[in-house]
């Protein structure tokens, strides 16, 4: 039986979906072989991009040298993290470097992720504790943000686990250390973790990898937010 008897004999409405769906297989490896195409063509280019835009030099000895590209531009051109893990406004931007006076814009490389924004006391005025920003720069181990290892940073921020349990939630009065309830103080505040959590493991692999190859900005001991050792 030829093709066209076997669609006659089946009917008009079940040949059309045979139809489609022969047309489906011819066409679907093309189609998906151009999807996967361009999505390279878009990593290579936010690959350079985060290289042409990072603001320190950068350690790239025995790291992933595409993943470190891609996780600047995430850091740099999509998250702002160091618009929160810097000291704040004073100090983020080079002197002549704030675009917010109409200058060109150059980060201030001593500062740059180094932590320690005073985001006031938190949940209001009382005695609460203030959210610091915590230093994510490499310590001595060559690990970032307090020398986590990649399994803890996908973990903190899948989850909000503040492990360094600076502010526990208070079992008693207010002590401008703990943070009452409902606020839970496992959880990191201020951190938009609960957006944050929706990344990919191969984004937050490389936000990692290129943590890693930052310069470490050395901090103040524990258990101190800003706390690093970078010697």
């Amino acid at each position: 039986m030829t093709l066209r008897q076997f669609l006659k004999a089946i009917g008009s409405s079940a040949a059309l979906a045979v139809a489609i769906l022969m047309g489906i297989s011819i066409l679907s490896p093309k189609g998906q072989a151009s999807g996967d195409d361009n999505d390279r063509k878009d990593e290579a280019s936010e690959i350079r991009k985060g290289f042409a835009i990072a603001p320190v030099p950068l350690n790239l000895e025995g790291k992933n040298r595409a993943l470190v590209g891609l996780g600047s531009y995430i850091v740099n051109a999509q998250g702002d993290c160091n618009g929160c893990h810097s000291a704040g406004p004073e100090t983020e931007f080079a002197p002549g470097g704030n675009p917010y006076f109409g200058q060109p814009t150059k980060i201030n490389p001593t500062t740059y992720l180094g932590g320690g924004r005073d985001f006031g006391p938190f949940p209001g005025p009382g005695p609460f504790p203030h959210i610091i920003s915590r230093n994510l720069t490499p310590d001595k181990t060559g690990r970032p943000e307090g020398g986590h290892t990649f399994s803890e940073f996908v973990q903190i921020i899948r989850t909000g686990v503040d492990m360094d349990h600076l502010h526990p939630t208070c079992t008693g009065a207010p002590d401008g250390n703990c943070l009452p309830a409902p606020f839970d103080g496992a959880l990191l505040q201020i951190m938009p973790w609960p957006i944050y959590h929706n990344m990919t493991n191969h984004d937050l692999r490389a936000i990692y990898e290129y943590l890693s190859a930052v310069p470490c900005v050395a901090g103040e001991p524990a258990p101190s937010p800003r706390h690093n050792d970078c010697e």
